[in-house]
C-alpha cells in the first residue's frame, strides 16, 4: 500500500478536491503521512492566481521533488501552465485531480465513488455545486484550467449536503469557481433553489455560500436574498468580488457587470437583511487604471462598506490578454494598494467596534491556538472564544456568546 504526502493551497475548490483524492486513495486501503519524506508518493495541489503564488508553487515543487521518491503536481497550476514545471527542471507527474488516485497506484485505485459521499474537514463539510465559470476576464488564467461552468443537477447537490450532514457536518461550504452562475449551463439560474432546498435538510447546521461574482448574483438578487431572509441555516454573507469602482476598468477587465449593478446587490440585501456581511475583493493597479479610476474604488469601499476586502495588486499572468498591456509601476500599485488596505482596515474595525455588547449565536468550528476556539455568527463573523474548556464550549456546538472585544480582523465573545 502507498503512503501519500499532500498539500493544498488557494481556494475551497481545491480543498475539496484534494479531499476527494484522500478519499479514493483511504478506500483503496493507502494512508497519509504527514511528511513527504515518509511518503512514496508527494502530491502538491497548487494555485497560481497571481505570479507570486506562481512562483511558491514552483519552489515548493522542488522542494517536494527532494524530499520524496515520486511527485505529482495537480491543481489550478498544473492544468494551466503545467510546462512552467517541466521548464523549471521539476520531474514531476502534472495530472488533472481525478487522475491522480490512479497514478498513485498504479491504476489499482477504483476510479468511482458514490457521488453523493461526504467531503469532510472536521465539522466543516466542502460542497462544489459546479466547476467552471461563465466569465472571460482579461487578467484571469484559472479560466484555462476550470473551464466554462458544468452544473450537476439540483436534487444531486441537495443529496450530497444531506450526506454531508448525516455525517455530522455543522458547517457546509458551497464552493465553486463562480456559485452565483450554478445552473446557468441548463439555461436558469438555480442558486437560490439550490440553497432554499439545502435548508429544507433536517438537521443543525450551518450554510456558508463561496465567491459569487456580481453578474451572476444582479440578475437574481431579490430571490437570493429572499432566500438568506427566510433559511436561518444560511450564513447572512456574500462574496461578491467587484475588482474596481471604475465601470472604464471593468470594461477593461471584461467584468461583465458595471458599479450600478454591484451596489444595487448590496442595496437588496440591505433591504431584506438586517444584520449581515458583505465581502468583496478589489484589483489595484491594473494597467489602465488612472487615479480618477482609483479614487472611484476607493469611494465605492467607502460607500458600500464591505466588512471582508481583499485587496490584491495586478499580477500579469501569460496567455491572458491582460498581460500584453503595458504596466504601472509597481510603486504605483504599491501606494494604491496601502492606501485602501488602511480604508479596509478602518472600515473592517468600525464593524467588529459595533458588535461589542451585543449578544450573537455562534458556532464552533475549530479549536485555535490554545485553550481558544474559531467560531462564526449568524452573518459569518469570526468570534474567537478563549478559555473554551472552562465553559464546556466544544467543536460542532452552538453557543450564546457576548462579545467583549475585537482585534480589527475578528471579535472575542464570552459565553452567556
Amino acid at each position: 500500500m502507498a503512503r501519500y504526502h499532500i498539500e493544498t493551497y488557494g481556494c475551497t475548490s481545491n480543498r475539496g478536491e484534494s479531499r476527494q483524492i484522500e478519499r479514493r486513495l483511504r478506500d483503496a486501503g493507502h494512508h497519509r503521512v504527514e511528511g513527504p519524506d515518509e511518503a512514496d508518493v508527494a502530491i502538491l495541489n497548487t494555485c497560481t492566481v497571481v505570479e507570486k503564488t506562481e512562483r511558491n508553487m514552483l519552489r515548493r515543487a522542488e522542494e517536494l521533488e527532494d524530499e520524496t521518491a515520486d511527485l505529482i503536481v495537480t491543481g489550478c497550476m498544473a492544468l494551466a501552465q503545467g510546462e512552467e514545471f517541466r521548464d523549471a527542471g521539476v520531474d514531476a507527474d502534472v495530472l488533472h485531480w481525478d487522475e491522480v488516485p490512479e497514478a498513485v497506484t498504479n491504476g489499482e485505485c477504483p476510479t468511482t465513488t458514490p457521488d453523493a459521499e461526504p467531503i469532510l474537514d472536521g465539522v466543516i463539510g466542502i460542497l462544489p455545486i459546479a466547476r467552471g465559470c461563465m466569465s472571460d476576464c482579461s487578467y484571469c488564467i484559472t479560466k484555462k484550467a476550470t473551464g466554462k461552468i458544468d452544473s450537476p443537477p439540483v436534487a444531486e447537490n441537495v443529496e450530497k449536503a444531506r450526506a454531508l450532514v448525516h455525517a455530522g457536518a455543522k458547517e457546509i461550504r458551497i464552493t465553486g469557481q463562480d456559485t452565483g452562475v450554478y445552473g446557468w449551463d441548463d439555461g436558469e439560474r438555480k442558486l437560490h433553489e439550490l440553497l432554499d432546498r439545502i435548508c429544507d435538510i433536517e438537521g443543525d447546521f450551518r450554510v456558508r455560500v463561496g465567491m459569487a461574482n456580481p453578474k451572476g448574483v444582479h440578475g437574481i438578487r431579490d430571490e437570493l436574498a429572499e432566500v438568506f431572509a427566510e433559511n436561518d441555516k444560511l450564513y447572512n454573507f456574500i462574496h461578491a468580488p467587484v475588482q474596481s469602482g471604475s465601470d472604464d476598468v471593468l470594461g477593461d477587465m471584461r467584468r461583465q457587470h458595471q458599479v450600478s449593478e454591484y451596489v444595487e446587490i448590496v442595496e437588496t440585501f440591505d433591504e431584506y437583511l438586517d444584520y449581515w456581511t458583505l465581502s468583496t475583493d478589489f484589483i489595484v493597479g491594473f494597467p489602465t487604471e488612472e487615479d480618477e479610476d482609483h479614487a472611484q474604488s476607493m469611494a465605492l469601499l467607502r460607500e458600500t462598506r464591505p466588512e471582508k476586502i481583499n485587496v490584491t495588486r495586478f499580477s500579469k499572468r501569460p496567455g491572458t490578454d491582460a498581460a500584453d498591456m503595458k504596466g504601472l509601476g509597481g510603486q504605483t500599485k504599491k501606494d494604491r494598494s496601502k492606501e485602501m488596505t488602511d480604508a479596509k482596515m478602518d472600515v473592517v474595525a468600525e464593524a467588529y467596534d459595533a458588535m461589542v455588547g451585543e449578544t450573537h449565536e455562534v458556532l464552533v468550528v475549530e479549536e485555535g491556538t490554545g485553550d481558544s476556539v474559531k467560531c462564526y455568527d449568524e452573518a459569518y463573523r469570526q468570534v474567537i472564544v478563549q478559555n473554551a474548556d472552562d465553559h464546556g464550549v466544544e467543536v460542532g456546538d452552538f453557543v450564546d456568546v457576548e462579545i467583549t472585544g475585537h482585534s480589527t480582523v475578528y471579535a472575542f465573545g464570552e459565553p452567556v
